[in-house]
């Protein structure tokens, strides 16, 4: 879930203190983006070839150095400890692409590597990293949203530095040589041209102005993002630390509520958003026109405008998720030549996850041929299809009396009931998988009889047809042919390949392979996709093999999973991905 607010992209809308404080012109903004780049440029490229290479090591970290305000927070650590280093150096160097676009070797100095690939068009010539930058840059970084109690969040950064006396002559010293006019930078109190930072022991905050930087720092003095409860719980559930870790607080709410009050988060074209001539004019033959960068001033409304935007009643039940939410955070780690994603989240919406916590569809995956090549296996309580439709009513209020319209025509027209039948064809448990023996050009001639997927369902066969026969009436004969249901091991099978029909019929060992333990999360887990890279004759491998370039760096790759649970108001997720 990405809560992070949409200001934090925005560099423009920062000036938090006040008329007297001029935000950047141009030729700044880009010296100042050149700066911003060197010495925190690994908190925003996380998962970049820089910081794919990182780990968190143990010791102070930058959430020591933010306020307990901080409503969102992305850290990175460009040297961490040898072994996750290693680790993950071995992990990427299996790959042509890295090896000869980065080559990195694991004593390498990843910061200086950066500043290296920053610096290569010569923005900042003359700049010397080991005599302007080494002496001392430190290791870790973050970009954060802090509430300073503006209608908007302040987005700021913050650099570990091993000397705070050298940090402020090396960031003047950055300045002027990357562009900036002679006694910007170190001599500007307000910081207002290039931005402005604080240094506060073993940190740098960076802001758009100093003002805005000193105000970060008081705001930690005595209540640091480190320290808080909430902070300290949601990173503890998304497991060990990695190279990247995320967080996003409940006070990120303040601001997603005010976006929603203007339209399911202010997008134009959704269910809650304000109608066109609410959302103010642009000029069209200005945005055919306008490069990029200047697409925004098409929007501006004209001088003569005084209308203001109306705001929309937010829907109870968007307003109580919005209340409910009460943070989340993810980490990304390379473990044993495997990269993956740990996150955890509040479980905000209860009223449909509820209905999502059966590890059937799991058991059911596990129970796969062992050459199964992907899957997808979950599973639904009775009563989801109407709390579902329930829960779409309660988003569009308006809309509900049309959307029992629609549906009660849609089961005139079609014979089927709704929920019920819907329930029927998901039954206790479903999968949906592929196994070995596709053949690219046997589908092409001979059609979808010849693709080695199906579905499993945990349910009543007989039922389950009943209901793919009213389908069939209305779909026509040939796809009666392949909506035609089997029963083999206590389970109903539909399959588009009559041997792989067969397959599904009886019962496997996917969950007993190393393969599949190695990526599936599986005494948790309540859904699973997972997917053998290495099975059916490294089968993208050969789907790829026209594009040398491609396969090669497919090659070592070995399977993936993606595994889901719900536990104890809590909703957890891990992506793994382990190579050869």
């Amino acid at each position: 879930m990405s809560m992070t607010p949409g200001p934090a992209d925005r560099p423009d809308y920062l000036d938090g203190s006040g008329p007297a404080q001029r935000a950047p012109d141009n030729d700044n903004k880009k010296r100042l983006i050149a700066v911003g780049a060197i010495v925190a440029g690994g908190a925003v490229i996380a998962g970049g070839a820089w910081a794919a290479t990182s780990f968190f090591a143990t010791g102070a970290q930058p959430a020591e150095a933010l306020p307990a305000a901080t409503v969102a927070y992305v850290s990175v650590d460009l040297d961490p400890s040898g072994g996750q280093k290693i680790e993950a150096i071995k992990t990427l160097r299996k790959f042509p692409g890295f090896t000869d676009e980065v080559d990195l070797q694991a004593d390498e100095d990843l910061r200086e590597r950066l500043f290296e690939e920053v610096t290569s068009s010569g923005e900042c010539k003359g700049l010397d990293y080991a005599s302007d930058v080494e002496p001392w840059l430190g290791s870790r970084a973050a970009m954060a949203v802090v509430d300073l109690g503006e209608d908007e969040p302040t987005p700021v950064g913050v650099i570990q530095t091993t000397d705070g006396g050298q940090a402020e002559e090396g960031l003047a010293t950055l300045i002027e040589t990357c562009g900036g006019p002679a006694g910007e930078g170190e001599a500007d109190e307000s910081g207002s041209d290039v931005g402005g930072w604080v240094v506060e022991g073993d940190w740098i905050v960076l802001a758009e102005t100093k003002d805005i930087a000193q105000q970060v720092v008081d705001a930690a003095d005595g209540s640091t993002l480190a320290a808080d409860s909430a902070f300290q719980e949601w990173t503890g559930e998304a497991g060990d630390d990695g190279f990247v870790s995320m967080y996003v607080g409940k006070g990120v709410t303040k601001y997603v509520e005010d976006l929603a009050g203007a339209g399911m988060l202010g997008m134009p074209g959704s269910m809650l958003a304000p109608a066109p001539d609410a959302m103010g004019s642009f000029d069209e033959e200005c945005l055919e026109n306008a490069a990029p960068a200047d697409v925004e001033v098409c929007f501006e409304s004209s001088s003569d405008d005084t209308t203001s935007e109306p705001t929309q009643e937010v829907p109870e039940e968007l307003q109580q998720m919005i209340n409910d939410f009460d943070g989340a955070a993810a980490t990304v780690r390379f473990d044993d030549g495997a990269v993956e994603v740990e996150y955890a989240m509040s479980d905000y919406n209860q009223d449909m996850t509820r209905y999502m916590t059966s590890e059937e569809g799991v058991d059911m995956i596990s129970a796969l041929p062992e050459d199964t090549v992907a899957a997808f296996g979950f599973a639904l309580e009775e009563g989801w299809a109407q709390a579902m439709l329930d829960y779409v009513k309660t988003l569009a209020p308006d809309e509900s009396a049309s959307i029992d319209d629609q549906l009660a025509q849609f089961e005139q027209e079609t014979g089927l009931a709704f929920p019920e039948d819907v329930e029927t064809l998901l039954g206790d448990g479903v999968t949906v998988s592929m196994g070995s023996g596709l053949d690219p050009d046997a589908v092409a001639n001979g059609g979808p009889g010849e693709v080695p997927a199906g579905i499993r369902i945990k349910g009543d066969a007989q039922e389950i047809q009943a209901v793919l026969d009213k389908i069939s009436a209305q779909a026509g004969p040939e796809a009666a042919e392949l909506l035609q249901v089997t029963e083999g091991d206590g389970y109903a099978v539909l399959a588009l390949q009559d041997d792989y029909r067969s397959a599904l019929e009886g019962a496997g060992s996917l969950g007993d392979s190393a393969t599949y333990s190695g990526v599936v999360e599986a005494d948790e887990a309540q859904s699973v996709l997972f997917v053998n890279f290495n099975a059916d004759d490294d089968w993208l491998v050969r789907l790829a093999g026209d594009m040398p370039e491609v396969s090669e760096n497919l090659e070592p790759l070995a399977a993936l999973g993606i595994s889901g649970w719900v536990d104890d108001e809590v909703v957890h997720g891990l992506v793994k991905l382990t190579t050869d």
